[in-house]
């Protein structure tokens, strides 16, 4: 995805806590340019620390119970914690990672936009799904983006997962997905 010229309007409407679309950004062109930074956040951590530390130099190893057994944080915890630190300061979106099979049962679709974004970026892994929804009275922009498996620290944690309700994930397939929700005016 290529920058947006509208990138530094964006931030400094996050940053002040307001909504792009007031800045002249649609909601789409701000959860694309957010899933942006999520995604290659994502990547980044996942290969070049989780792969990297516990696949191919065996140093460490990543572990839901990270805590208990001194490990590294799994990438979905950390994307995940990520979205809990966002959500104690800011109320211009809200983004997490669910899945047709999670692992953790409080990371499956509840909405109509969930279930259906889910489906959609399952049958086209390339594209974004966009809708808007309506959730306790209040109207959102809410988008899902495919989440891949990139590395086999990914497949290796789902498919060996005693949880897992789907053990045959390979690399590239689309393991859930990223949903993100924009506020409307």
């Amino acid at each position: 995805m290529k920058p947006s010229r509208h990138l530094p309007i964006l931030l400094a409407a996050l940053v002040a806590g307001g909504t792009a679309a007031a800045e002249g950004i649609s909601p789409q062109q701000m959860t694309d340019a957010l899933h942006a930074v999520m995604a290659a956040d994502r990547a980044v951590y996942t290969k070049l620390i989780v792969n990297r530390l516990q696949n191919e130099e065996k140093l460490i190893k990543a572990s839901e119970h990270w805590k208990d057994d001194k490990a590294l944080v799994l990438p979905a915890q950390m994307f995940r914690y990520g979205a809990e630190e966002v959500a104690k300061t800011n109320k211009s979106f809200s983004y997490s990672l669910l899945s047709t099979w999670p692992v953790n049962k409080q990371n499956a679709p509840r909405t109509p936009a969930e279930k259906e974004g889910l489906a959609f970026i399952e049958k086209n892994p390339t594209k974004a799904y966009y809708k808007t929804e309506d959730l306790g009275g209040k109207k959102f922009f809410t988008a899902v983006y495919a989440d891949r498996a990139i590395a086999p620290a990914c497949i290796t944690c789902h498919n060996q997962h005693k949880d897992s309700p789907r053990t045959d994930f390979k690399i590239g397939d689309t393991m859930g997905g990223v949903v993100i929700r924009v506020p409307m005016n």
